[in-house]
């Protein structure tokens, strides 16, 4: 047996506009850039893809099965400048083989700063799924599949998840196969399910790779390879991001057409087939123990935080704007709260990466700076604002109550 597990990360940032240190207003982010990637992603990617998985699922009459984890962030931004977008993904959780996953709702690095905000985010974010898609996830993924034992701990004490999506690593993997289903460290009922990484960066990353070796990859190449796996582990763990569909990889690439007749080579063989990640968990008991004591991410070749957290201005930024939670909450101001929380997104932290080897395309996708220090100078012109509301704010409390 061969399950296929299809999930995607669907997320876009707030980007900040252009904020020197002679600004002074809280106008931090640029809306007419945000409005016009959204609507760009929505019509290269989201509109058509979200198209051909509703043509598939009725296609194959529930054999077919997806999921998604959409960040907050996005979220908003599709209400307000793609609404017909955020309909299709409705009309794709309607069909009952569409599984929305939970996630900080703000596609932050909380996890490694701040327990509290974590747990608040990914309330926030299970509310606006229950709102947008009428249901209440049971699985858990976190930024960029940030994991390490703690985490699994903090998911376990927050409760109502069966398993946690995180990357299948080889140096924690050892000799397992990422074809099997785990079980977290200290727990007894939460499994992870693990990305197989060669087989999603193949559609992810080489599929328009002329100079890959496998070049050009069609569907029942690629599901022979799945077929490969029968005996040999449970599950096909093919994670990617969204934006792979139309955007990373354009439509002109067949990507399209790949995906139109993936389902039909896979479902040939009569062993196979395609599971959400909670029908999974459900599935298969867990193999194993992982035990991942040092954060891993699914980030570049490294697949660790170094691309968030591998420079002096990475720990300062980052380290700032976690100093400020409580200065921050004090303020019961909805506005500073907000734009503090925007600010914690993971990208613009990524826009500060200095690494420029073999990921150095990557690191460039999407971001609005010349340079990392650009990008630097920029955040912290805006958190220097904020800090400022802040004490505005709080002394304006302090006056009320005398």
């Amino acid at each position: 047996m061969a399950s296929v597990c299809f999930y995607f990360q669907v997320h876009q940032p707030n980007r900040l506009r252009d904020y020197t240190i002679f600004d002074s207003d809280s106008n931090y982010f640029d809306e007419n850039k945000n409005a016009q990637i959204c609507r760009k992603v929505a019509e290269k990617c989201y509109l058509p893809a979200n198209s051909l998985m509703l043509e598939l699922i009725r296609k194959y009459k529930g054999r077919f099965k997806i999921s998604y984890s959409i960040t907050g962030v996005l979220l908003e931004q599709l209400e307000m400048y793609a609404p017909e977008a955020l309909k299709s993904f409705q009309e794709l959780a309607e069909t009952g083989c569409v599984e929305f996953i939970a996630e900080t709702y703000y596609h932050s690095l909380s996890s490694l700063y701040s327990e509290q905000e974590f747990a608040e985010q990914i309330i926030l974010h299970k509310q606006a799924i229950q709102r947008l898609f009428g249901q209440t996830p049971r699985v858990f993924r976190n930024t960029e599949l940030i994991y390490n034992n703690d985490i699994a701990e903090v998911i376990g004490k927050i409760g109502g998840f069966s398993a946690i999506i995180t990357e299948g690593v080889d140096r924690i993997l050892g000799h397992r196969s990422p074809n099997f289903v785990y079980r977290a460290t200290g727990s007894s009922d939460l499994k992870l399910l693990l990305k197989n990484y060669r087989l999603s960066d193949d559609i992810a990353f080489r599929f328009s790779n002329h100079d890959w070796s496998e070049w050009p990859l069609h569907a029942p190449k690629f599901a022979s390879w799945v077929n490969d796996v029968n005996g040999c582990g449970f599950v096909v763990n093919l994670f990617m991001d969204y934006e792979t569909f139309g955007e990373h990889q354009w439509e002109s690439t067949g990507i399209f057409n790949f995906l139109r007749h993936l389902p039909q080579e896979i479902l040939k063989h009569r062993d196979n087939d395609f599971k959400t990640p909670s029908e999974v968990a459900a599935a298969y008991d867990d193999s194993d123990v992982v035990d991942v004591p040092h954060t891993i991410s699914w980030a570049d070749i490294e697949r660790d935080i170094s691309a968030w957290r591998g420079n002096k201005m990475q720990h300062n930024a980052l380290a700032e704007i976690y100093r400020l939670e409580k200065t921050v909450k004090d303020t019961e101001d909805e506005g500073i709260i907000s734009d503090w929380r925007k600010l914690q997104t993971s990208d613009h932290f990524y826009y500060m990466c200095t690494k420029w080897f073999a990921d150095g395309d990557v690191h460039k996708y999407f971001n609005p700076y010349e340079s990392p220090y650009d990008s630097y100078i920029n955040f912290m012109n805006v958190l220097d604002n904020l800090s400022s509301r802040c004490r505005t704010a709080l002394c304006g409390k302090q006056n009320v109550l005398l």
